[in-house]
C-alpha cells in the first residue's frame, strides 16, 4: 500500500507519498522517478515528492519542504517524540541501495546532493491538513515506471524529430539564397576594358 497526500504549498498542488512500512518503501526505492526526492532521518517514513514540471529538487518552496519534513517526523516512532530533528533529502536518483543493507535502508551515491532541514517540533496543524488529503492505494509501481519512461522516450523522440525538421528547413532556406545558374566567375565573364573589370571587382 502507498499513502498519498496533497500539499497545497505549491500551485498547482504537489503529490506527496510514502510507503506504509519499510517493505513498501523498498518498492518506492526501486521504482522511483527521477523527479522524486527522498526525505528521511532516524527510523522513519521515506517521503517522496512528485515534482511539478519546472520545479527543481534543490529549489523547492520552503512551505513544501516543511510539509514533507513534518510528515516524516510524524511518521517516525523515535523522531516524533523529539525536538530539533534533522531531516535529510536528496533526488531519488541519488539513493544507493546495496544487497547488504536492511529492508528499507538506503545511503547516497553523492553526499554533495544531500540537503538538510531542521524541524524544531511537530506542527499538528500541518500534519492534520495533510492527513485530511490522505488516500490509500495499491499502485503497480513497476508499470507506472515503465509508462513514465515510455512517455519520456516518446517526448525525447518528438523533440529530436522537431529539431531535425528545423535543421532541414534551415538548410533548404540557405540553399535557396544561391541560384547557381545565374552565378558567374571572373574567368567566364567578358570585360571590354581593365577599368570595367576593376569596377566589377569593387
Amino acid at each position: 500500500m502507498v499513502l498519498y497526500f496533497t500539499s497545497t504549498a505549491t500551485n498547482p498542488p504537489t503529490l506527496v507519498y510514502m510507503g506504509r512500512d519499510k517493505y513498501e518503501n523498498e518498492d518506492l526505492i526501486k521504482y522511483g522517478w527521477e523527479e522524486d526526492f527522498h526525505v528521511d532521518k532516524l527510523s522513519s517514513a521515506h517521503v517522496y515528492v512528485r515534482l511539478p514540471e519546472g520545479f527543481q529538487w534543490d529549489q523547492l518552496p520552503e512551505e513544501l519542504l516543511t510539509d514533507c519534513a513534518q510528515l516524516v517526523k510524524a511518521n517516525s516512532i523515535e523522531g516524533n517524540k523529539l525536538n530539533n530533528v534533522r531531516i535529510v533529502y536528496t533526488p531519488w536518483s541519488n539513493l544507493k541501495k546495496t544487497g547488504d543493507m536492511a529492508v528499507g535502508q538506503v545511503s547516497f551515491h553523492n553526499p554533495k546532493l544531500v540537503r538538510r532541514v531542521m524541524v524544531e517540533k511537530r506542527a499538528n496543524e500541518i500534519v492534520n491538513r495533510l492527513n485530511k488529503t490522505k488516500e490509500e492505494k495499491y499502485p503497480d509501481l513497476a508499470d507506472e515506471r515503465r509508462q513514465r519512461d515510455k512517455q519520456k522516450r516518446q517526448a525525447q523522440r518528438a523533440l529530436e524529430l522537431e529539431q531535425e525538421g528545423r535543421k532541414a528547413k534551415e538548410q533548404q532556406s540557405y540553399s535557396s539564397l544561391f541560384d547557381y545558374d545565374s552565378m558567374s566567375t571572373n574567368t567566364s565573364r567578358q570585360y571590354t576594358s581593365v577599368e570595367e573589370a576593376e569596377d566589377d571587382f569593387m
